[in-house]
């Protein structure tokens, strides 16, 4: 069986998803949620929830979500 969590790029470890975040995205111009993802190192990354399969990003206030 496969699973659909992503691994954490820096450590390789499962993440658990945290939640959704409003955001301007600069290319576009459009307010999109940027979802939320945590490993238990901690590195918290992000990704645009309508752009799913786009590579992860290190979350540049990782503070805000510990």
């Amino acid at each position: 069986m496969t699973s659909n969590v992503p691994t954490c790029p820096e450590c390789n470890r499962a993440m658990k998803f945290g939640g959704f975040v409003l955001c301007q995205r600069e290319d576009d111009d459009q307010r999109v949620c940027r979802g939320v993802w945590k490993c238990p190192t901690p590195h918290v990354w992000w990704n645009w929830a309508d752009r799913p399969h786009e590579t992860l990003e290190a979350c540049p206030m990782p503070e805000m979500f510990l």
